[in-house]
């Protein structure tokens, strides 16, 4: 059993949900890339699977006649909804669960032009999340999958740290080799584009970094607490009166053209 973490889990608090937008926002020129990377036209309907607080989903917005998102987290939907408002968007749809509880009939608007799942691909059965996505798409629409190739930087320290907070050595989630093997062994054989991204988080004071992390290493006791702190006062920078957290990471974006043979792949 993997001991990756539970994204949504982490991301339920609204702080942490404001902190990812800004993130992003830093990044806004991989955000542009991987919009215009997209099939689509002014009269283009967006599905957007696990979209946190919007952050591709309001820009698609702005190009699209509609977008729907899936996002189970409150505190990333809380400031979707905050920023819809402030950039008076109204053409998003949100639907609150996970993407495996998901009814494409009943909780979606298919047929989609554009499915797209940017780094939010923790479902326990990958080929289900994937025949969803297929069934919830429009023949000749694309679906685009961005994940994660190799050891991320998260990985690294968790491995490190595993041992010493739970007493087991940590298993990281299935990365993108699985993900296209699954895609092959469905008869989807897709492009692939590998690309790495340099980012950084953020943090105020080491008391916020150190709330941001006590989800992602599931801290529960003093002990726990006191081996994480000691933690991040080695990977921490200071950097303009607060910390940063430097990082790369290699990246895959993944992607195919929906064929009218795939239709039946949901029912197989």
């Amino acid at each position: 059993m993997s001991t990756a973490r539970d994204c949504a889990k982490i991301w339920e608090s609204r702080e942490s949900a404001l902190k990812f937008w800004n993130m992003s926002k830093e990044n806004r020129g991989r955000v542009e890339e991987t919009i215009a990377g997209t099939e689509i036209t002014p009269e283009s309907r967006v599905l957007d699977i696990g979209s946190g607080p919007g952050t591709l989903a309001i820009p698609f917005a702005r190009r699209v006649a509609h977008v729907t998102v899936v996002e189970p987290a409150e505190g990333m939907l809380s400031v979707l909804r905050e920023k819809m408002a402030e950039e008076c968007v109204d053409n998003i749809d949100v639907v609150q669960k996970r993407w495996e509880d998901v009814n494409v009939a009943d909780d979606l608007d298919p047929p989609y032009d554009v499915v797209i799942a940017s780094f939010s691909l923790g479902m326990p059965d990958i080929r289900a999340a994937i025949e969803k996505m297929i069934a919830a798409a429009a023949t000749g629409g694309h679906i685009y999958l961005y994940h994660f190739a190799g050891e991320t930087h998260w990985d690294r320290d968790c491995r490190d740290l595993w041992p010493r907070l739970h007493g087991k050595e940590y298993t990281p989630g299935p990365k993108s080799d699985v993900l296209y093997n699954v895609l092959y062994q469905m008869g989807i054989y897709p492009h692939v584009r590998t690309f790495r991204l340099q980012h950084s988080q953020r943090f105020v004071s080491m008391e916020e970094a150190m709330e941001h992390f006590r989800h992602q290493y599931r801290i529960s006791t003093a002990e726990q607490e006191a081996i994480v702190w000691e933690h991040l006062g080695r990977v921490l920078k200071e950097e303009n009166g607060g910390f940063s957290l430097p990082a790369s990471s290699i990246r895959v974006k993944i992607w195919w053209e929906k064929e009218s043979r795939e239709d039946g792949l949901a029912e197989s």
